[in-house]
């Protein structure tokens, strides 16, 4: 009953909207304040709270590494027993030069994340004061050190609960945003008086941005002061730095590490003594790297290009399939009309290809975190593809025609009319395989979407013309055709039964909607979806009643209305997530637990094998592998034998944390799986297509490993 009641209260608060709970404390020259990514924290779970600063105008606080002189801003918590917070994450830091001397530290406004782990004991319901004690050194030309007695209070909730409004996607953006390892190579050398500090990487090639800083962790390891001369490569960077004390010691270091900011971005590095590479600085041809895997444009568009044929294996494509069917038993007995849907449907493809990986490539490029599939993360998008599919069923089923009425048309205009409907179903075929990530692509997309906009557009290029290829290259196969039926009567019948993968297609995507939204945004799309069946039925009576009567005139009006109706209804913004959802992107019957980066470091803590399922409710490729391979009894049983932490990032929502891990793995989509060892290690890629008997050779292994 206990139980029961805090459930109920954690839901009513969660009803209520009610957000973690801080207060403002005003030290003098800053604002400080506790916040929280989450409106609550489940038993066990980890969410990311942050200290927040709003600095006076004209002043700043200091980076872990103050620079010359300075104090970094320090924090002492007052926790209940059992709950745990992390150090800081922090940003990269900006350079605040003062008199002869040069700091590292932060203005305006700053959030400084950490990681905080309730117990899994902790009571369901129950509302917990967090208390803190920040510490910062504010200065101007002088230094005030203040000081603020903080407070958050957190619900204790049954379920992961939802993001708070205010806070969520600023931490989330900072965490995305926080120098990381990326898998660039540095080392360093002494040259002279100098020191020589070579970078290079994939995220460093062909960059043109002149401007680049390192910001090292320990202070005493460069001159801050002195400038920093940059040498710009094929491959990457090489920085001429003044050395600091730690190099004039009898013992010099031999490990540099800190953060590099280049290009507009944040990494963080780790460099080893070494001759650094001629490439990294002009002087030599490009070198491989690690990070890279070996690839160039060549390479890149190979994978692409198989890639796509791959993709259309997927399952995510076999609703369009029946479509190019249908548009090929059309025209098995006319060559030359063949040739031409091939070339159409051609086009199509990599139009939508080029168009979808110039929108990716903007709004990267904007500083928003989003990978391949990113359409289908906006609820509106997804319920504006679940009505074209219905219009595409309503339209295969014949309740209204496109592009001739029912009386017929000449042959030319029939001739335009399908060449058009080919250049759709490219375009069509290639917005549903989106969710998809076929073998090869991965790597490949990785790869494009840290290079160059015109390499990354010829990579995709590469993608649409290996995904186009089957078809286009049966169309222009007069031995194929051949053997197709001849065009007659059964046409129709055909035609009509090749509706329904389509209203399967608009049912998945309802699905998907309602994963996103709740029953709130299905109810939406479903009140759209009666209102665009209406208007096809209104508009197909008009057809058939051409040149008759006058008076459908009026049918077709209201039909007008009712559709416009219904696009507004579903394509309208303001879905919400569902309150305290929870694993929307399927649920396998292995128990498991929501993906965080202080998760999997505290599950690899402990000695124990991880398993990690990056999927999204929309990517089909991943429902495919939940239901064959990750919901079994076998996969269950492997990983409950080998102890083994199974964690699950659910991308259906745009998710910029779980966008920067896949770019760490060198993906843009997913499905993305990973097997980490019990003694530590890299983490293993799994293929995207599973099989239950791959996933427990790979958990025994990872036991041992």
């Amino acid at each position: 009953m206990r139980q029961i009641l805090a459930a109920l209260t954690t839901a009513l608060a969660l009803l209520a909207g009610a957000p973690a709970v801080a207060a403002e404390i005003d030290t003098g020259h800053l604002k400080a304040e506790l916040v929280s990514q989450a409106r609550g924290v489940a038993p066990g779970q980890t969410i990311h709270v942050a200290l927040r600063q709003k600095i006076q105008k004209g002043w700043h606080t200091y980076w872990r590494n103050a620079g010359d002189s300075g104090e970094p801003t320090a924090i002492a918590w007052t926790l209940p027993p059992g709950w745990k917070a992390s150090d800081f994450v922090w940003p990269a830091p900006q350079r605040q030069p003062t008199g002869p001397l040069m700091n590292y530290g932060y203005s305006g406004e700053v959030l400084l994340p950490m990681a905080l782990t309730a117990p899994a004991d902790a009571r369901t319901g129950e509302a917990v004061a967090l208390k803190a004690t920040a510490s910062f050194l504010v200065c101007e030309q002088v230094c005030v050190p203040e000081q603020a007695e903080l407070t958050l209070n957190l619900t204790v909730t049954a379920n992961p609960a939802p993001e708070d409004p205010a806070w969520g996607r600023k931490i989330a953006a900072v965490l995305t945003a926080a120098p990381r390892p990326v898998g660039l190579d540095a080392v360093f050398a002494r040259q002279g008086e100098g020191l020589k500090l070579a970078i290079t990487g994939a995220p460093l090639k062909g960059a043109e941005d002149a401007d680049a800083y390192f910001f090292p962790f320990d202070g005493t390891a460069i001159d801050h002061a002195k400038p920093q001369a940059i040498e710009r490569g094929p491959e990457g960077l090489t920085l001429t730095i003044a050395p600091g004390v730690a190099f004039h010691a009898p013992k010099p270091p031999e490990q540099l590490a800190g953060v590099l900011v280049a290009d507009g971005r944040a990494f963080e590095i780790d460099a080893k003594a070494g001759a650094p590479p001629a490439s990294a600085s002009g002087l030599g041809a490009p070198r491989s790297t690690a990070s890279s895997a070996g690839f160039g444009l060549g390479a890149a568009a190979v994978f692409a290009f198989l890639g796509g044929i791959v993709l259309n294996l997927m399952p995510c494509v076999f609703p369009v399939l029946a479509m190019k069917a249908t548009s090929l038993a059309r025209h098995a007995d006319e060559h030359r009309a063949a040739r031409a849907q091939g070339v159409a449907f051609l086009a199509g493809v990599l139009a939508t290809f080029l168009a979808l990986a110039g929108a990716l490539i903007a709004i990267r490029a904007g500083g928003a975190a989003v990978g391949w599939g990113f359409q289908l993360q906006s609820p509106p998008i997804v319920a504006g593809l679940c009505l074209l599919m219905l219009g595409v069923a309503l339209n295969l089923s014949g309740v209204f025609e496109l592009g001739q009425s029912l009386q017929g048309a000449g042959q030319g205009f029939a001739s335009r009319g399908g060449m058009f409907g080919a250049f759709f179903t490219g375009a069509l075929a290639v917005v549903v395989a989106a969710p998809c990530t076929a073998p090869f692509m991965g790597p490949a997309m990785g790869w494009a979407l840290i290079q160059s906009a015109p390499v990354a557009l010829a990579v995709f290029a590469a993608l649409g013309l290996g995904f186009a290829a089957p078809f286009t290259l049966a169309a222009f196969a007069p031995g194929l055709l051949s053997r197709l039926p001849k065009p007659g009567p059964w046409m129709e019948t055909f035609r009509r039964l090749m509706a329904f993968p389509m209203y399967a297609a608009a049912a998945w995507l309802a699905w998907v909607l309602a994963a996103q939204s709740g029953q709130a945004g299905l109810a939406r799309v479903l009140a759209a979806a009666v209102g665009l069946a209406l208007a096809a039925w209104l508009f197909g009576r008009w057809q058939r009643a051409q040149g008759q009567d006058r008076r459908p005139v009026i049918s077709t009006a209201i039909a007008g209305v009712v559709l416009a109706l219904s696009l507004a209804t579903a394509l309208a913004p303001g879905y919400a997530a569902p309150a305290g959802a929870e694993g929307s992107a399927g649920r396998a019957d292995a128990p498991y637990e929501p993906w965080s980066a202080a998760r999997l470091a505290a599950a690899r803590a402990e000695g124990r094998p991880v398993f990690v399922n990056f999927t999204a409710a929309w990517c089909v490729s991943c429902q495919v592998n939940e239901r064959v391979a990750l919901s079994t009894d076998k996969v269950a049983k492997a990983l409950a034998a080998t102890n083994a932490v199974y964690l699950k990032g659910d991308w259906t929502r745009k998710d910029a944390v779980i966008e920067a891990e896949l770019a760490k793995h060198g993906r843009a989509g997913v499905p993305l799986y990973l097997v980490y060892g019990a003694h530590g290690g890299e983490g293993v890629i799994l293929p995207q297509l599973l099989t239950a008997d791959m996933v427990v050779r790979a958990l025994g292994a990872a036991k041992d490993r």
